[in-house]
């Protein structure tokens, strides 16, 4: 992507350099450690592994344990910083805020054109291990959006694990992560993970997880809805890159390479083919129209 000088978001916050406990348990917070527990009982180590790299996949903590309000939302810190010198602080970081900024704006112009108000999520950067409002943060649970103070969690070293682990290099597939959370978002601030919040507590497991396969699905979509409002930026082969990265975090992707197996009833991302799929809805849409039958009739 080409963003040259385009201006940076003023909604960054960082966490890097300060030191945070491991809180009786150590490892990941309260909330992922016994969601890894649950699916230790059920699917054995197996299990464990593939949940810890959707963790690191466009989703993360809060929205696989669903955040929530009864959470109580943890202060960050900025270290002083400004958010222009925390987005100065290294190449990577100021594309990110980039990126971030430019959600923003095209957000705000889609609220806008439909009489309301978007209010922009921040975004905290760290080093390893963080601080958010659904538990701690850490690196191997990769980025992720927690609902409960409407923030994206990113340690950017992350990006490197993208194109090196996953072989889904790129700034596009970069954005694409950044742009999946703030789908996120927006499915927060519109009430739409509220509903499927509510109708997963109502199903058993295997229909709660097609649900969140669905409420993914849309975040793709939004996701590629945004690159679409973006085509001066875009470069040749940047949705190559995305459509790359979608495939690479597929869940019958994901599970094939760790367990050897695919398991659809565990599946709480969709496919390889259904997040293209959606990434490309999206994009050809350029419109949150495009996206609403992934969660029309919730």
């Amino acid at each position: 992507m080409r963003f040259g000088d385009r201006r940076t978001s003023d909604n960054v916050e960082s966490q890097r350099g300060q030191s945070f406990g491991g809180g009786g348990g150590g490892g990941l917070g309260g909330g992922a450690g016994m969601l890894l527990g649950l699916v230790a009982n059920r699917f054995g180590i197996g299990g464990v592994v593939v949940l810890l790299i959707i963790f690191a996949i466009f989703g993360g903590l809060g929205n696989l344990t669903g955040g929530g309000g009864q959470q109580a939302v943890a202060p960050t810190q900025n270290n002083g910083q400004a958010s222009g010198d925390v987005c100065q602080s290294d190449p990577v970081t100021r594309f990110s805020c980039q990126v971030l900024g430019s959600t923003e704006d095209r957000w705000s112009e889609i609220f806008t054109a439909n009489g309301q108000r978007y209010v922009a999520p921040k975004m905290i950067v760290y080093d390893r291990r963080g601080s958010s409002g659904c538990g701690a943060a850490d690196s191997a649970m990769g980025p992720f959006y927690c609902p409960a103070d409407q923030g994206i969690y990113l340690d950017t070293q992350f990006f490197r694990e993208l194109d090196q682990r996953f072989q889904a290099p790129g700034d596009f597939a970069q954005a694409y992560v950044i742009a999946h959370e703030v789908g996120h978002h927006v499915q927060t601030i519109t009430g739409t993970s509220d509903r499927i919040r509510r109708a997963q507590q109502a199903v058993g497991q295997t229909e709660g997880n097609a649900l969140q396969v669905r409420m993914e699905l849309q975040a793709d979509c939004y996701a590629g809805l945004w690159a679409a409002r973006e085509r001066v930026a875009l470069e040749q082969g940047d949705m190559e890159e995305g459509m790359r990265a979608a495939s690479a975090i597929g869940d019958d992707t994901l599970q094939r390479a760790e367990q050897g197996r695919v398991v659809p009833e565990s599946f709480t991302h969709g496919t390889a083919a259904q997040r293209q799929e959606a990434l490309m809805r999206g994009f050809r849409g350029g419109d949150p129209s495009a996206c609403d039958s992934y969660t029309q009739g919730i």
